[in-house]
């Protein structure tokens, strides 16, 4: 499953009453409905900056990889700094990798797995079996808004704030092959490749929305089975985002900078 293995081996409609109520007319419309527009609103926001959480836990330990930048969701840009876990001493054994995150595609550099220092390793979405949504540690923002579009059931539990922010708390499952179904043509083919990979198709998940519809936090769990352990692993990946209408600028790496071998097993393996 790529990275994020490799590192750990080393009710549907609203609800009762008042709450039904303010979710429904104060944010526009069915929580479902609602969710399942959600990737809109953000491209209509344009940019923001991000931060990411990845948890898993593995051979009785729970590790987690945090990510921060910035994200276009017109032009489906995003470039992360991720950090990975200490080792058992505290002690880290990494340098923060930069992903950049581009339209079906994942870049990274400081990759580790034999790649030299200088060069970047690229990704596929699409012949990843978790459709890229686990692989590099952290999901691109974008195609975790579309995951919604296969909302199938949702509640609104109520308000709250996220970093000072006003937000209405929106609690439901989304199914994977109906948001691949639904998503831009960038993600359709990423998130059928999930729908068929992981363990289950069906996404919980929790997403706070602004009053404007901008997802400000989203929580996902997902499920796949790692190939070395017949039991499902459980991975929650929590994407903020806050300072909407910041300058972002990505720089893609040259050809001639991407790396052409192959990884260790396990890491995932370059695109052709």
């Amino acid at each position: 499953m790529g990275l994020t293995v490799g590192l750990g081996a080393g009710a549907s409609g609203c609800s009762g009453s008042g709450a039904a109520a303010e979710g429904v007319n104060g944010a526009g419309g069915d929580p479902v409905a609602v969710l399942r527009q959600a990737a809109d609103t953000l491209r209509a926001a344009g940019t923001a900056r991000a931060t990411t959480s990845m948890e898993m836990a593995t051979g009785g330990t729970r590790v987690t990889i945090r990510g921060r930048g910035v994200y276009d969701f017109r032009r489906r840009l995003g470039e992360l700094t991720v950090v990975l876990p200490a080792d058992p001493t505290g002690t880290s054994e990494h340098r923060p990798i930069t992903e950049l995150l581009t339209p079906g595609a994942l870049f990274m550099k400081n990759r580790g797995a034999g790649v030299p220092a200088d060069k970047w390793v690229r990704m596929e979405a699409a012949t990843t079996s978790d459709g890229n949504l686990v692989t590099g540690g952290a999901t691109d923002p974008y195609a975790a808004a579309e995951v919604l579009r296969g909302t199938r059931s949702a509640t609104y539990v109520g308000r709250t704030s996220v970093g000072g922010t006003a937000v209405r708390h929106y609690r439901g499952t989304a199914d994977l092959a109906g948001a691949a179904r639904a998503a831009s043509a960038d993600n359709r083919a990423p998130l059928a490749a999930a729908a068929k990979g992981f363990a289950t198709a069906e996404v919980p998940f929790d997403a706070y929305l602004d009053d404007e519809g901008r997802i400000r936090k989203l929580r996902q769990r997902f499920s796949f089975v790692n190939g070395r352990q017949a039991a499902a692993v459980a991975v929650a990946s929590t994407t903020l985002l806050h300072a909407f209408g910041t300058e972002v600028e990505v720089t893609l790496p040259r050809a001639a900078d991407i790396y052409a071998g192959r990884l260790a097993e396990g890491q995932g393996a370059p695109a052709d």
